[in-house]
């Protein structure tokens, strides 16, 4: 049994590369005009969200999602979730009706195909380089500007200690969304870790539930509330992870 287990697990994690892949390929000439110039992103983001559909449903996961309040069409917002999983990203997506832009880490900018792509559109960070720091936060206000919302996973890393139900926040998001006084939006991946994890002989089809929680203002606070509004999108999240749990 155990070796049919690991030989499912092989087969499906190759066929979610391949999935990845094709559907890059079948999209990639629109996707190439889509990225000519900086004011097309909102069509690139049309076509990700396919892309996004497309390996959920490939993959045998189906998005069950529940909303305290729903998107205002043509408004910027701060999109804040747990990340324990690459379909994080491709949840998100669908998730979100507002074309955003995600902020991550560069290392995935070396996946084949899907590097190139999302070195391109999305703001890359390296979390070991200070001026990389500041460059991504110059590059979100560009963004915003523009009036595009911004994506960020708050814990700057996926935990490496099973024990860890949500790690601690960095500031980015929070510091940007009060600067732009834009709304924060919280939201709950409850089945992503267990459908699809880091660890590769893992996971299984399946719902994957995520939950969009009712949205944080910022309109009227300085960063020196920062703080403050940081730790009230954990404590959402967390609660929530928690209930799950118990």
């Amino acid at each position: 049994m155990k070796i049919v287990k690991l030989l499912f697990w092989l087969l499906w994690r190759i066929w979610f590369y391949i999935v990845l892949a094709s559907i890059i390929i079948l999209l990639f000439p629109l996707l190439i005009i889509s990225i000519l110039k900086e004011e097309w992103y909102p069509f690139f983001f049309r076509l990700a969200q396919l892309w996004a559909w497309g390996i959920l449903y490939a993959m045998g996961f189906y998005p069950k999602i529940v909303r305290e309040q729903e998107f205002k069409k043509g408004e910027s917002y701060m999109l804040v979730a747990n990340h324990t999983s690459m379909t994080d990203i491709m949840l998100m997506l669908i998730i979100a009706k507002n074309p955003f832009v995600f902020v991550g880490k560069k290392e995935l900018s070396k996946i084949p195909l899907f590097g190139f792509f999302y070195k391109r559109t999305c703001i890359l960070v390296d979390r070991d380089s200070p001026k990389s720091r500041m460059e991504v936060y110059q590059r979100a206000q560009k963004r915003l500007n523009q009036g595009l919302s911004i994506c960020i996973f708050p814990e700057g890393l996926v935990p490496e200690d099973e024990s860890i139900v949500l790690a601690d926040f960095k500031d980015g998001a929070f510091r940007l969304a009060i600067e732009h006084q834009i709304p924060i939006v919280p939201m709950t991946f409850y089945d992503n870790k267990k459908r699809f994890s880091y660890t590769f002989f893992s996971g299984s089809p399946g719902i994957m539930r995520a939950k969009v929680h009712e949205f944080i203002p910022t309109a009227g606070f300085t960063v020196d509330d920062k703080k403050a509004i940081r730790d009230k999108a954990w404590d959402v999240i967390y609660k929530e992870l928690t209930k799950e749990n118990n």
